[in-house]
């Protein structure tokens, strides 16, 4: 099993969550993901090596943005980013550089 590890912008995120059956979509999208991190999408282009994950609530979209890491202590999953759909790629692209 994979450790996550969360940077400010996903950790400050999850914080302000109020919803509690989002909250649990997401809790049962990260342990997936703690399995199986490479159940995501992977990214191309300037966005390579990372990897997207979709959840779908209230008719609307959200997403999860990662990066896997396999050490030889253990792989790691650096949860980055986490929220709705709308204009996220384009905001992570400005938080990564």
């Amino acid at each position: 099993m994979y450790q996550l590890i969360f940077l400010p912008p996903a950790e400050k995120y999850f914080k302000k969550l109020k919803d509690k059956n989002l909250k649990q979509k997401y809790k049962n999208a990260l342990e997936e993901i703690q399995k199986d991190p490479y159940i995501g999408e992977e990214k191309s282009g300037d966005l390579s090596g990372m990897y997207g994950y979709d959840i779908y609530y209230n008719k609307t979209n959200y997403e999860i943005a990662y990066r896997i890491y396999n050490l030889t202590d253990g792989g790691k999953v650096i949860v980055i980013m986490a929220g709705t759909r709308e204009n996220f790629w384009d905001t992570l692209k400005r938080y990564i550089k």
